[in-house]
């Protein structure tokens, strides 16, 4: 018997990422995406907004004139329902109707964190990992129990890659500030005293921002970069291995944008060695938000026939990793 895997059209934009992807089942078909860059400062949710409404229609043209077959085929529309900024979730999510009614092809609202996951899962050998979800919006730990995603610490107050952005902004890095200091910190040696601050299995950046800051004028970029990362990841790094300790998983996946930094990945690595567990990160091109992860999520919920009408499509800025009912994981 031929199995027919599902072709589902993905659309993320949550915050800065205009992106669009098509797969068919575990296979990427075709991939687009545009980022929005501020000219100065932070993101503007109304800014953003207005440049995903801009890069939709040209990222779609794109999809549609380099997939192997039309649009008619696809089988669903998948979109990041939230959590993100609002104004560019009503913009994707009012895209993802008007091509869901087009086509008169199913609508799928998908949780952008667990997105993440999902991808990491699906592209990794990871089966049932300690998921470290780092990114500009979110910093999470999290392991799937009874039906949900559940987590067990997260931030207290700003996500690592806003952290990293914002020192970023006060050295005059360009945005976004976390490649820019991954770039200095490997240039710095000098260990510069910062705030430690970890609760549990929970975590608090914005102290150790401020604290940075306050060194601009005394000690050189370098060694503010480097400091910065070995704070922060550790802190990110001794909540992970307690959670893994504790749950005793046999696996660790890094996921979301910020496991890009190649510093997080090895101080990550070397908790997984120290506990005898498996490590696994996302690869780097797929890090960032993108329309894979949601195409990706979109096939394992259609084959649960996990749809929303377009009634119930209004977006969730605040939609959190733990209030999704996970029905496509046994």
């Amino acid at each position: 018997m031929v199995t027919i895997e599902p072709i589902i059209l993905g659309f993320e934009g949550t915050a800065h990422t205009a992106s669009v992807a098509v797969v068919r089942g575990d296979q990427i078909i075709v991939h687009k995406a545009a980022t929005y860059v501020p000219a100065h400062g932070g993101i503007h949710p109304r800014e953003a907004s207005e440049f995903l409404a801009k890069q939709f229609p040209i990222l779609l043209k794109q999809i549609i004139t380099e997939l192997p077959f039309k649009l008619q085929k696809i089988d669903a529309i998948a979109f990041s329902q939230g959590p993100g900024l609002g104004p560019c979730l009503r913009i994707t999510a009012t895209i993802a109707r008007a091509i869901s009614l087009l086509l008169n092809r199913p609508l799928i609202g998908v949780n952008h964190c667990i997105a993440h996951v999902e991808l990491g899962r699906i592209i990794t050998p990871a089966e049932d990992p300690m998921v470290l979800y780092v990114s500009g919006g979110n910093t999470q730990l999290i392991t799937f129990l009874n039906g949900r995603y559940r987590v067990l610490g997260e931030t207290l107050d700003i996500a690592i890659g806003n952290a990293l952005d914002s020192l970023g902004r006060k050295l005059g890095l360009p945005h976004p500030g976390g490649p820019n200091i991954e770039y200095a910190a490997k240039k710095g040696h000098k260990l510069l005293p910062l705030p430690y601050t970890i609760k549990g299995m929970s975590f608090s950046f914005s102290g150790v921002v401020t604290a940075a800051q306050k060194l601009i004028s005394k000690h050189n970029l370098e060694d503010i970069c480097y400091s910065f990362q070995e704070y922060t990841f550790a802190a990110l790094a001794e909540a992970t291995e307690r959670a893994l300790s504790c749950t005793r998983k046999s696996s660790i996946l890094l996921t979301g944008g910020v496991a890009a930094n190649m510093r997080l990945q090895e101080m990550i690595e070397e908790v997984a060695t120290e506990q005898a567990a498996n490590f696994y990160a996302v690869p780097k091109n797929l890090a960032g938000d993108n329309g894979v992860m949601i195409a990706l999520t979109g096939v394992k919920m259609f084959e649960k026939n996990d749809y929303i009408s377009v009634e119930q499509s209004l977006v969730k800025p605040r939609w959190r990793t733990d209030q999704v009912e996970v029905k496509w994981i046994k």
